[in-house]
């Protein structure tokens, strides 16, 4: 028997099976498909995220595999009319290494996540089509088209937006149409365009929008298409290259390959709920997004690390069963808040900004948030944001001590040395005092947020045998 089956082989089950993988959990993920998803689709890769896989140990590959994003370019008639950022210039804080949204395209994502978990031992099996699934008091069982049936303690499901998984369940998806217009996208080669600028061609005699991006680390472009309501949607190389030739000043053989096409119609929808049992939703899964707003792979990579760390206390004994009920506690309000978000940039009500960026998310609401202090300034971090990166002393940085599946107890400034409780398996660190925490100890939790935070230890000790510390 497993421990964790991950249905679905994205973003979402891989930095699962990752964060599962660098924690002993023994896991496997099942994927229906014959290999990884070969698209580019989910290619913007948000500050937060970034912080996410340089924790999961792929931080530097992200950082070679993309590049920021390119400008846009607004064409008509074949000139270039005007230009504009795509993301407003971040005015946040410097408490993240990462400050803007880098490209990657989501194949590249997923085949380095892919090598990390093979790095680890994790194991993907592919061509293992899920057809329905169990559960009792002891585990899920998993039966699929071909091959055996499997048994885990847990599942996880991946396995998007249509999920089998959710469906077996019963649980219930509520949604709206966020555009009627059905898009096209897919991954081209294109001559007669430079690689340095996002090129758009605006909707013009009926038609709806072009736009061609470079694929940061490839020779492709992403092209993505809007068509009328009810349009029926040529995906072959012929068709595409119509497309462009209608829209663009390009003529159809500017188009030399088409390598991955696929069509969509801009959806928002969230589960009711992201567990039943020993079953829980994560990705696509258990919400849908617009595009518009960078935010569906990053919401669900995110998913995952929230996840990650409580089946490894909860399988290795260190807590409660119920701590995986804060999973959904946490993850669905940010679902629903990145939801309305991505809706609203869609629909030309919000601009992609700091919000987009995911770096103020955070669960001050959450049961596991416990704040001890009183009489906070305003802007003071608290229990349940996240951890910003700070001054850790001797030259090092508060992120490179957070890095791993640990915890950590930080004090900050003048917490007193000899009042610091006894937490073996967590990661002591003592740093100068700094604008970014008051004074004061914080336990820092797996996944980079503050837990616990007090001027004293009174109460640490408690907090820990709660959460499998």
């Amino acid at each position: 028997m497993y421990d964790v089956l991950v249905i679905g082989a994205g973003p979402t089950g891989l930095a699962l099976a990752v964060d599962l993988a660098r924690r002993g959990v023994r896991a496997l993920v099942v994927e229906r498909a014959g290999g990884l998803f070969p698209g580019s689709r989910g290619k913007g890769v948000q500050p937060r995220t970034r912080e996410v896989l340089d924790d999961l140990g792929v931080g530097e590959a992200i950082a070679a595999a993309g590049g920021p994003y390119p400008v846009a370019m607004v064409w008509q008639d074949g000139v270039r009319r005007g230009e504009h950022q795509m993301f407003d210039d971040s005015e946040e804080p410097g408490d993240s290494p990462y400050r803007e949204p880098w490209m990657v395209p989501q194949w590249r994502t997923q085949e380095i996540l892919a090598a990390r978990l093979a790095e680890l031992g994790g194991e993907v099996a592919f061509g293992r089509e899920l057809v329905g699934i169990t559960q009792d008091g002891e585990g899920v069982t998993a039966v699929f088209a071909s091959g055996p049936a499997l048994r885990a303690r847990y599942a996880v499901a991946a396995d998007g937006g249509r999920s089998t998984v959710r469906r077996a369940l019963g649980i219930a998806m509520a949604g709206e149409t966020v555009d009627p217009r059905p898009v096209l996208v897919a991954d081209v080669r294109v001559e007669g365009l430079d690689r340095e600028n996002w090129h758009v061609f605006p909707a013009a005699d009926g038609a709806g929008f072009l736009a061609l991006c470079p694929l940061a680390g490839t020779r492709d472009f992403q092209l993505t298409a809007q068509f009328p309501e009810g349009a029926d949607i040529d995906l072959s190389v012929d068709g595409i290259r119509a497309v462009l030739a209608a829209r663009s000043h390009l003529a159809p053989e500017a188009v030399t390959q088409v390598l991955w096409a696929s069509d969509f119609r801009p959806r928002a929808a969230l589960a009711d709920g992201f567990r039943q049992g020993r079953i829980f939703l994560a990705g696509d899964a258990g919400h849908v997004h617009s595009p518009a707003g960078g935010q569906g792979l990053n919401t669900s990579v995110q998913d995952a690390y929230n996840l990650g760390w409580k089946l490894g206390a909860v399988l290795g004994g260190r807590a409660p069963d119920s701590l995986l009920d804060t999973y959904e506690e946490e993850r669905r309000p940010v679902a629903a808040e990145m939801l309305g978000l991505s809706t609203r940039i869609h629909r030309g009500e919000a601009r992609r900004g700091a919000a987009t960026r995911q770096l103020g998310l955070g669960y001050r609401e959450s049961s596991l948030a416990v704040e001890t202090r009183t009489d906070l300034p305003e802007d003071a971090v608290r229990a349940g944001d996240r951890a910003p990166d700070g001054d850790a002393g001797d030259g090092a940085r508060l992120f490179d001590a957070f890095r791993g599946p640990h915890w950590t107890l930080l004090a900050v400034g003048a917490a007193p040395g000899a009042a610091l409780p006894a937490l073996p398996t967590a990661r002591t660190v003592r740093a100068p005092s700094q604008a970014a925490y008051g004074d004061g100890l914080y336990l820092v939790r797996p996944d980079g947020y503050v837990g616990w935070a007090g001027t004293t230890a009174a109460g640490a000790a408690w907090y820990a045998d709660r959460t499998g510390l």
